[in-house]
């Protein structure tokens, strides 16, 4: 579990949380199993934090003049018009209870089937997971070198850890691989031109072959 420090706050309100906003200082709320709280913490540690670990990360957050907590980043808002956090909420977990979070999927390395024309479609890139806070994955991660072209990969297909159990339907799409549909269309159009185009060239060549035998 990681670490992260952070200060009750008794001035709320938008003046006085405007002025709580600097690279150092960023409020909060901790939405917690018995009570909730108005604190501030350091975005930079907490940016870090997350970087390392994953935005499911199980935080023990230590808050100075109350006890610690355990905690996962429930939501957080960015600057609109600069790099940064500007608020963040904590949601405190029992360690020993499930939660459900969302994971991020990611494809790692390339399908064989884009080397034959496939095009990759990505269609689930978070799933829903429930677990103990301390097993959350910080990702699910798809082989991408194992898929073929026109295969699919399935919810049900994903092996997950020991206790960690995805929500999400088992028959739902995650990854496909195809040849895309436009190409496959154009292909079979300008097969069907050539037949065609064969075919009027047959009583042609025929009529030149009677002619010829005159």
């Amino acid at each position: 579990m990681s670490a992260l420090a952070g200060k009750l706050r008794e001035a709320t309100g938008k003046s006085a949380t405007r002025k709580l906003r600097n690279d150092e200082t960023m409020p909060a709320v901790l939405y917690g199993l018995k009570d909730n709280l108005s604190l501030t913490v350091n975005p930079k540690e907490l940016n870090k934090l997350l970087s390392a670990r994953g935005r499911n990360a199980l935080i023990e957050l230590k808050i100075e003049g109350d006890s610690d907590r355990s905690v996962v980043l429930k939501e957080f808002q960015s600057h609109p018009l600069r790099t940064g956090w500007i608020h963040a909420d904590f949601l405190e977990v029992d360690v020993t209870k499930k939660i459900r979070v969302k994971v991020p999927v990611v494809l790692v390395g390339t399908s064989p089937g884009e080397k034959q024309g496939g095009l990759v479609n990505h269609i689930i890139r978070n799933l829903e997971v429930d677990s103990i806070p301390s097993n959350i994955p910080e990702k699910i991660e798809i082989q991408m070198g194992e898929v073929e072209l026109n295969q699919v990969i399935h919810v049900s297909d994903l092996v997950m850890g020991d206790g960690v159990e995805i929500v999400n339907d088992p028959s739902d799409a995650v990854v496909t691989v195809h040849v895309e549909k436009v190409k496959e269309e154009k292909a079979e159009v300008e097969e069907g031109a050539e037949g065609e185009a064969d075919d009027a060239a047959a009583p042609a060549d025929a009529a030149k072959k009677e002619d010829g035998s005159k």
